[in-house]
């Protein structure tokens, strides 16, 4: 019995054991750091500290490397970390929702996996027309659920620490400092005359 019952959902099974395995790599791939460029790696390891916590899926990493170079030229002793801002769990949460419920579907279709029987009356005809228009409704079921995993780990933030100070918040000023802020910011706040002096070769 077991058997007839395994080969009868067969694709349900192998639907539900892909969507867990895509769970489970989300789940590591959102405690790794992303990916270091040759800017966002800790250089110096003496003196201050300065952290960059950005959205990453806004974009913001090329905006990281171009502070990461201002600061680097001028204040060569501080040591520049830079990171993904975390959004809320809930939101966290509910995007890989959003990813296994793509994944499923997608495979329901493609495996011929007729769905339609649990989903109720309301979306039996929507599933009906996924069902026979496969290739259109897979790549519009995977773009939607793309766009909304996107909006719901969107932060807009760019979130600047000194010393474990917080100096900097996008998501409170809602703009990005000027270069000239920055410099101002780091002066102010370490009263870099006396502690760390600014690099002479450093053009204005």
């Amino acid at each position: 019995m077991l058997r007839r019952l395994v080969r009868s959902h067969f694709a349900l099974l192998a639907a539900v054991a892909l969507a867990g395995v895509a769970l489970s790599t989300v789940v590591v791939d959102a405690e790794k750091e992303i990916p270091l460029t040759k800017f966002s790696q800790d250089v110096g390891g003496y003196g201050a500290t300065m952290t960059f916590l950005y959205c990453y899926s806004c974009g913001y990493r090329k905006a990281f490397d171009d502070y990461y170079n201002i600061i680097r030229e001028k204040y060569p002793e501080i040591t520049i970390r830079g990171g993904n801002y975390d959004p809320s769990g809930f939101n966290m949460l509910l995007s890989k929702v959003l990813l296994v419920t793509k994944l499923l579907l997608i495979v329901a279709l493609v495996s011929n996996y007729d769905i339609g029987r649990y989903i109720g009356n309301r979306f039996a005809g929507w599933w009906q027309w996924c069902f026979n228009n496969k290739l259109y409704a897979s790549m519009m079921i995977f773009f939607l659920g793309n766009t909304l995993e996107a909006q719901l780990i969107s932060s807009g933030a760019f979130e600047i620490t000194l010393n474990d100070v917080p100096v900097w918040s996008k998501l409170e000023t809602g703009r990005f400092p000027a270069p000239q802020e920055m410099f101002q910011i780091i002066d102010n706040h370490l009263q870099f005359a006396n502690k760390i002096e600014p690099n002479p070769d450093f053009v204005k």
